[in-house]
C-alpha cells in the first residue's frame, strides 16, 4: 500500500499532499460540527452530499458556466490592456511616472466597494461585473509585466536598435518574450483575483452566476447549499490554477517557477 503512495526517495507522489490536506480539513470540519453543534455550520458529510444536487441541476450548472464565461472575458480584457501598459512602464520612465500615481491611488480601494457606483453607471448586467473583474485583475499583471520589462538586459535592446529595429518592434520581439515568465506569474495571481471579484460582483448584483446561488441559499438558510457552493468555488480555483500551470509550463518551461508559495521537495 505504501508503495502506491510513495515514489523513489521516500517522498509522496505529486498530487497526494493536497488530497491528504483536503481530507484532513474535512475530518476536522466533521468533528467540529458534530462536537459543538454550532448553528449555521452543517457537518462536512451533509455538505458533500449536497454537491450532486447542485451539479445535477441544469439551472445551477448554467449559472456556474455563466460565471466562468464572465471570468474568462474579464480576464482576457485585463490581459490585453495590462501587459502593454506594464511593458511600456518598464521601458519608459516618463510613462511610468505618469501612470504610477493613478495605479497607487486605485490599488488600496477594494474593488467590491466600487460595485454600487459601477452599477449606477452601467446597470446590473454583465458590463458592471466585467469592469469589476478587469479592475481586480489588472494591477498584478501590470506590476509583473513592469518588473519583467525592467529586467530585460540593455545589451539586447542596444543590439536590436543598432540593427535598425524600431521601438514597437523591440517591445514586441525582445521585451515581451523576455518578460513572459514574470507576466505569467502575474496572470496566475490574476486568475485567483478574477474568481474572487467575479463571485463578489455576482453576490452584489444578483441576477445569475455562482455568487447568486451562494447568496440566495444564504437568504433561505440553506446552509448545506451555501457550504457546498463554497466547495465548488474552491474546486474551480484549484482546477484553474492547475490548468494554468500546464499552460505556463508549455510556454515557459525553461523558466524556473520562482514564486511558488510552498514548493514540494523533489
Amino acid at each position: 500500500m505504501s508503495g502506491a503512495l510513495l515514489r523513489a526517495g521516500g517522498t509522496l507522489k505529486p498530487g497526494l499532499p493536497p488530497v491528504f490536506a483536503c481530507l484532513g480539513l474535512l475530518l476536522v470540519w466533521q468533528l467540529y460540527a458534530r462536537t459543538l453543534s454550532v448553528g449555521g455550520i452543517p457537518d462536512a458529510l451533509s455538505t458533500v452530499r449536497e454537491l450532486p444536487t447542485i451539479l445535477g441541476d441544469r439551472e445551477s450548472l448554467y449559472d456556474i458556466l455563466d460565471s466562468l464565461r464572465r471570468m474568462a472575458i474579464g480576464f482576457a480584457i485585463a490581459l490585453a490592456l495590462s501587459v502593454p501598459l506594464g511593458l511600456l512602464m518598464g521601458r519608459s520612465r516618463l510613462f511610468a511616472a505618469l501612470v504610477n500615481p493613478l495605479l497607487m491611488v486605485s490599488y488600496p480601494v477594494p474593488k467590491a466597494a466600487l460595485m454600487p457606483i459601477i452599477m449606477l453607471w452601467l446597470g446590473v448586467g454583465d458590463a458592471s461585473k466585467l469592469l469589476v473583474i478587469v479592475l481586480g485583475v489588472s494591477l498584478p499583471i501590470i506590476y509583473h509585466a513592469y518588473q519583467g520589462a525592467r529586467a530585460v538586459e540593455e545589451k539586447m535592446l542596444w543590439s536590436a536598435s543598432a540593427m535598425g529595429m524600431s521601438g514597437p518592434a523591440r517591445l514586441a520581439r525582445i521585451v515581451l518574450p523576455a518578460a513572459l515568465p514574470e507576466i505569467l506569474v502575474g496572470c496566475r495571481t490574476g486568475i485567483v483575483l478574477a474568481l474572487i471579484t467575479m463571485i463578489t460582483s455576482e453576490m452584489i448584483a444578483r441576477q445569475s452566476g455562482a455568487g447568486n446561488i451562494l447568496f440566495s441559499a444564504l437568504d433561505m438558510a440553506q446552509y448545506e447549499t451555501v457550504y457546498a457552493m463554497i466547495l465548488v468555488i474552491s474546486a474551480l480555483g484549484i482546477l484553474l490554477d492547475v490548468a494554468f500551470e500546464y499552460v505556463r509550463g508549455a510556454l515557459v518551461g525553461w523558466s524556473e517557477p520562482r514564486h511558488d508559495l510552498a514548493p514540494i521537495p523533489a
